[in-house]
């Protein structure tokens, strides 16, 4: 499957397009592995721009973003970071768990994102003026953030954001079976497991099984792995490692992919 391939879960292909067309920020949040980065791979060719992709962390300075002075061949250069070079390509620039980033860092973003839509090198003394096609797209699970890893209202509030979710389960089964050639009804099993868990995550407090992870088990399951087997390494195992709440996960799954314990 190409980024060509996208499975829409509402009218968030219709916004973004909009948002592109009156130049504005574009905020997307939803839970881990829902399909974001996907979705702005997809958005990018259908717009026939490129996508330029930053991950956000910790340690992601200023410098880092917009760029720094360097020494090359003895002389002192300028050399542009990826936000830049974003802007003077008039591309998606996509910052993935911008809330991972420093506060301090992502001030550098404020011109970016109302008139001005400009891009300030304090250091290198130049304007950049982002061209129409420029477009800046955040991403964030907001569902699990602690209090020093908060983005602010005003922040936010720069932004357009559309709420991503996970796909009703027959849908999701399509996307494994287009991710991995496996049969449906394998898919429609994994799918059936996940939703499970999903719900027993309101008692056990842990991330969700994404749909990313579904797809890693079902490419196992292709290459010969029973279902409970690849469930156990790509779904259960990297949820907790509290053996009894592994054991009760396992006890889920198990239920859930009863009908076939062998592999397709």
């Amino acid at each position: 499957m190409t980024t060509d391939t996208y499975f829409a879960n509402g009218n968030e292909v219709q916004l973004f397009e909009q948002a592109f067309q009156r130049r504005l920020p574009v905020m997307l949040t939803g839970p881990t592995g829902c399909g974001k980065t996907r979705f702005v791979e997809h958005m990018g060719s259908l717009l026939q721009r490129p996508v330029v992709t930053i991950s956000c962390h910790d340690d992601l300075t200023s410098s880092d973003l917009v760029g720094r002075f360097m020494v090359t061949g003895g002389d002192v250069v300028w050399t542009d970071g990826p936000l830049t070079r974003a802007v003077k390509a008039g591309a998606i620039c996509y910052l993935d768990e911008v809330v991972e980033a420093r506060h301090d860092s992502l001030a550098i973003l404020h011109s970016l994102t109302d008139h001005r839509r400009s891009l300030y090198l304090d250091r290198a003394g130049e304007v950049v003026k982002a061209p129409e096609e420029f477009m800046l797209v955040c991403s964030y699970n907001p569902a699990y953030r602690s209090s020093l890893k908060e983005l602010k209202p005003s922040f936010r509030q720069r932004f357009v954001t559309l709420a991503m979710h996970y796909l009703p389960p027959d849908r999701e089964a399509d996307v494994i079976v287009a991710e991995s050639g496996i049969p449906l009804a394998t898919a429609q099993r994994l799918v059936g497991c996940a939703v499970a868990i999903r719900t027993a995550d309101e008692a056990f407090h842990f991330e969700p099984p994404s749909t990313r992870v579904l797809v890693t088990a079902a490419q196992l399951i292709a290459a010969g792995a029973t279902e409970l087997d690849a469930a156990d390494a790509c779904i259960l195992a990297p949820l907790s490692t509290d053996g009894a709440v592994t054991d009760g996960l396992r006890e889920v799954a198990a239920a859930s992919l009863a009908t076939s314990n062998s592999s397709p």
